[in-house]
């Protein structure tokens, strides 16, 4: 699905529900919440979002803990998780997405590579993370990583936050 069309899609299964959305993004800086924002009627759902792209700004507005960001580094599962339960809890909102990565065409090391990506989301039944990786160009790479939090999201709220459903329903 291509980024518009799933950020219309989001905000129709959000309304639907009735569930708010924040968002907290690093790599993809703001394109998230561009995306969002960029469907009519997107206020509904939408409550607003952090642009986390420094780390001290990853611990003072989105809680997350400096433990977690010297342990594993801002490109890594704690942290995404970390920043999505923030947004949630800073803009007390339903449900958040995040983003951290590598966008390149820099920063990369063999451990985290430019175009590795955390997403993950945190709400009202539980919270889930994915690990994914992209190419090397930075724009097309910002994309993918929105397309890829947005996918997840989307994912998320249509199985009530449980992958099984997904699987149930297509087998």
């Amino acid at each position: 699905m291509e980024l518009q069309e799933l950020g219309s899609t989001l905000v129709d299964q959000l309304a639907a529900r009735g569930l708010t959305l924040a968002v907290a993004e690093s790599c993809t800086g703001g394109l998230l919440g561009d995306t969002v924002t960029n469907v009519p009627g997107s206020s509904r759902v939408f409550l607003g979002g952090v642009l986390a792209y420094a780390d001290q700004v990853k611990q003072n507005v989105l809680g997350v803990p400096r433990e977690a960001l010297a342990q594993h580094g801002a490109v890594s599962a704690q942290v995404a998780l970390a920043m999505a339960r923030g947004a949630r809890r800073a803009l007390g909102a339903d449900l958040a997405v995040a983003t951290t990565g590598v966008a390149g065409p820099s920063g990369g090391t063999p451990a985290k590579p430019v175009g590795l990506v955390y997403v993950a989301v945190a709400g009202p039944w539980g919270e889930q993370c994915r690990r994914h990786r992209a190419g090397e160009e930075r724009l097309a790479n910002k994309r993918n990583f929105a397309q890829e939090a947005l996918g997840l999201l989307l994912e998320y709220i249509e199985t009530d936050g449980n992958p099984e459903h997904r699987e149930q329903a297509a087998g």
